[in-house]
C-alpha cells in the first residue's frame, strides 16, 4: 500500500539505548493510533500506529496500518495507482476481501485473507493495489519492512506464501514470517523478523514461547486482549522491549479475539523515510522522488492498470530532519 498523505512527515529513526531485561512479567508500552484517510475525506480510512512520536521501529517493522472492516459498496473500497517503494518490503495480510496486486516485476497476484503476499522494494519498485469487485467488506493490514544497509538496493522480488494454522489449546496461530509456536514461515527475510496472526477463543489465555532478543508488538484487531498486565483495545499495539522468554495473551471476551504479533531483533541503523522511501540521507530521499518523477527505469513500469501513477508529494522546504525512538530508562 502507498503512504498516500498529502504531506508526509519525514521520519529518522536509529537504534534505542538498550535498558534493563524484564524479569517476571514485561512492561508493555500501549501504543494508540492516528486516523489517517488514503487519497482524501472520500476515501478508505486507515488506523495507523506505526511510526508515531513514541515509537518508530519495532524490530525492522517501521510501518502499520490497519484498516477496515469497511463496506467497499459504501466506501468505494482501494484504488491505489502506480506508486514507487525504496529500501523497503511491503508485507500484506487480509481479515477479509480481496486485492489485486500488479507490480513492475511482472507480478500479477490477489491478496486474499490467511495469505501472505511480500514484495520487496529494494533498489527500487512500483506496484498498485485495487480491491477486486467481488470484495465485499475489506479489513485487514499492511506493514513494511526496513532493509539494512547490506541489503536495501537488492533486485525487485515478490513472493506469495499461505501458512498452515498451527492450532493450540485456545488458539489458531498463522505464521506468515519467522518462527512460532513449532511453526515457521519459508519467506525469507533481511533481518530476523516475526509475523503472526493469532485468533484467540472466548476467555482462553495461551503463553508463547518467544526469543527474547527480539522486541515485540501486538496488534489487536478484534476483541479485548491482555498481553502482560496490559489491556489492549481494538487498533491498539503493545509493545514489549527485548528479555521475556515468553508472552501471555488473554482474551478478556465473551467472542473470538484477534491479533497479530510482530517482532524482530532491534534495528540498529539510523533510517529516513519519506512518502513510500527509505534511505539514509536527506539526499537519498531528494534522488528518489526525482528519480519517480522523471520516469526512470529505477522503478519500472506497472502493466494493466486502467490509469495514472500516483504523483510524488512536494518535498518539505527543508532538510529532512532525525526522529529517533526515545531512549530506554
Amino acid at each position: 500500500m502507498s503512504n498516500v498523505e498529502t504531506d508526509p512527515v519525514e521520519v529518522r529513526c536509529g537504534t534505542e539505548v538498550d535498558g534493563e531485561r524484564a524479569t517476571g512479567a514485561p512492561r508493555v508500552e500501549v501504543l494508540t493510533p492516528r486516523d489517517v484517510p488514503l487519497g482524501g475525506p472520500r476515501a478508505m480510512a486507515v488506523r495507523r500506529t506505526l511510526p508515531q512520536r513514541t515509537r518508530t521501529l519495532i524490530g525492522a517493522w517501521c510501518f502499520a496500518d490497519h484498516y477496515g472492516p469497511d463496506d467497499v459498496s459504501d466506501t468505494g473500497g482501494m484504488d491505489v495507482a502506480p506508486h514507487p517503494h525504496t529500501g523497503l518490503q511491503t508485507v500484506s495480510w487480509l481479515f477479509s476481501g480481496e486485492i489485486e496486486h500488479r507490480d513492475s516485476l511482472g507480478s500479477h497476484a490477489f491478496v486474499r485473507p490467511g495469505e501472505l503476499n511480500l514484495m520487496t522494494g529494494g533498489y527500487g519498485i512500483s506496484h498498485s493495489e485495487v480491491s477486486t469487485p467481488r470484495t465485499t467488506v475489506l479489513h485487514g493490514v499492511q506493514l513494511w519492512v526496513a532493509l539494512p544497509e547490506e541489503h536495501r538496493a537488492t533486485a525487485r522480488d515478490f513472493r506469495h506464501y499461505v501458512p498452515e494454522p498451527v492450532r493450540t489449546d485456545g488458539a489458531e496461530i498463522s505464521v506468515f514470517l519467522g518462527s512460532l509456536a513449532g511453526a515457521a514461515s519459508p519467506v525469507p527475510t533481511f533481518t530476523p523478523l516475526l509475523g503472526a496472526e493469532i485468533v484467540l477463543r472466548p476467555r482462553a489465555t495461551v503463553t508463547l514461547a518467544v526469543d527474547p532478543a527480539f522486541e515485540h508488538g501486538l496488534l489487536v484487531d478484534r476483541g479485548t486482549v491482555r498481553l502482560a498486565d496490559a489491556l489492549l483495545d481494538p487498533a491498539e499495539l503493545g509493545y514489549v522491549h527485548p528479555g521475556p522468554r515468553t508472552l501471555t495473551l488473554a482474551n478478556e471476551s465473551d467472542d473470538t479475539a484477534r491479533a497479530v504479533l510482530l517482532g524482530g531483533t532491534p534495528f540498529e541503523e539510523e533510517i529516513v523515510m519519506w512518502w513510500n522511501f527509505i534511505g539514509r540521507s536527506h539526499e537519498d530521499i531528494v534522488r528518489a522522488r526525482e528519480e519517480w518523477e522523471n520516469s526512470s527505469e529505477r522503478f519500472g513500469a506497472v502493466e494493466g492498470y486502467p490509469g495514472d501513477r500516483l504523483p510524488a508529494p512536494v518535498l518539505p522546504n527543508a532538510t529532512l530532519t532525525p526522529r529517533r525512538n526515545p531512549p530506554r530508562h
